[in-house]
């Protein structure tokens, strides 16, 4: 499959919905060990002068490993058609079997840094920062942390630099 480099202001689409409702993966290492989770929380935006990511990886997850021994990993998003997919990839551990070939996504290389010929936009992302989540900062008012965290497992927040945004061409 081909690809086209494009600019991240370029990138097609309601971002909210792609991440949150369409879901993405995670994938870090290299093309012939790497690892992959699905993920629906982030955030896009602009931070210390860069186009920037978000994601948050909880700290038992193996594809968090990788993202942290190779400070890049990319952010890739896929059609309907591989949603089933997307849904395996988010619930079975790496650690356990080889998810990636079981559901039939084939690595390929952006930059030094893998994902899936199945991917119709990949984001080659840079960490600049993480930090893990405080529950000391979720504000009094809100059901934050004993919703999300009964297991106190708080994310780490990655913000990576967006380094190269690829589509598939049509």
């Amino acid at each position: 499959m081909a690809y086209r480099k494009i600019q991240p202001t370029q990138i097609q689409g309601n971002l909210f919905d792609r991440l949150g409702n369409e879901w993405a993966l995670v994938t870090a290492g290299t093309t012939e060990h790497c690892n992959t989770m699905t993920v629906s929380w982030g955030t896009f935006g602009v931070m210390w002068g860069k186009n920037v990511v978000q994601v948050v990886l909880r700290p038992q997850r193996y594809t968090k490993e990788f993202v942290d021994a190779q400070k890049e990993f990319t952010l890739s998003f896929y059609d309907a058609e591989h949603k089933k997919a997307l849904g395996y990839l988010g619930k079975v551990s790496g650690r356990e079997e080889n998810k990636i070939e079981k559901v039939g996504f084939v690595p390929k290389d952006f930059d030094g840094a893998p994902a899936f010929e199945q991917a119709n936009l990949v984001l080659v992302c840079k960490t600049l920062y993480t930090q893990t989540i405080d529950p000391a900062g979720f504000m009094p008012d809100t059901d934050c942390d004993e919703k999300w965290y009964p297991q106190k497992d708080y994310h780490v927040v990655y913000t990576a630099e967006i380094q190269a945004v690829y589509e598939k061409e049509e």
